[in-house]
């Protein structure tokens, strides 16, 4: 079963949605038990960085201690940001620090939020990207973003390079909305499930 982890930020139902067009087995949870046992971890997310608090408060240690045992996990547009260090959109807020590094707010030459689709460049190997094509088009709505660090795979221009995918042994996330993102999208969580 995947656990979609419920801490108040939006767009979980969609996510609910594209697993089960997928044929998997998903469940909407705010229980940390519940998040133990799951076969495989989804933190999506829609909103400032600051409702990570609640994620950091109930669910962090059942998380992480899923991810230190090999639970596949998967962080979406926030969820990804949490895997950070934290964001400069609350900074009293810290993230998983899973990977080095601070989200920022995109720079005044473009506007901001980042909305709509936008193409991703592949930089390096990637489980979680098999058989998406290089270029592909994705569906975007942020207006922080994560810096380029040695396990970003794949990356989106605007305003600047950042990183749209990153991926370390059982730890994955994307910047934009895969269950947004038509079969690109479709592809990404079928090859989660997969693993």
């Amino acid at each position: 079963m995947i656990a979609i982890v419920d801490y108040g930020a939006g767009n979980i139902s969609s996510v609910a949605k594209a697993f089960a067009h997928l044929g998997a087995p998903a469940q909407i949870t705010a229980e940390p038990q519940i998040v133990a046992a799951a076969e495989k971890i989804v933190v999506p997310g829609v909103g400032h960085f600051q409702r990570c608090e609640s994620l950091n408060r109930h669910l962090r240690p059942a998380i992480l201690a899923a991810i230190e045992r090999g639970i596949p996990f998967l962080g979406i547009c926030v969820g990804m940001q949490w895997l950070f260090e934290g964001s400069t959109e609350s900074p009293e807020t810290p993230g998983a620090a899973l990977f080095p590094g601070l989200c920022e707010r995109f720079p005044a030459t473009v506007k901001s939020p980042h909305v709509g689709w936008n193409r991703i460049e592949l930089t390096g190997s990637s489980r979680l990207l098999r058989e998406v094509p290089d270029g592909a088009f994705v569906y975007y709505t942020h207006s922080y973003r994560a810096p380029l660090v040695e396990h970003t795979v794949a990356v989106t221009q605007y305003g600047g390079r950042f990183s749209a995918v990153v991926e370390r042994g059982n730890i994955f996330g994307v910047q934009f909305h895969p269950e947004k993102s038509g079969d690109a999208g479709l592809r990404i969580l079928e090859n989660f499930r997969q693993l």
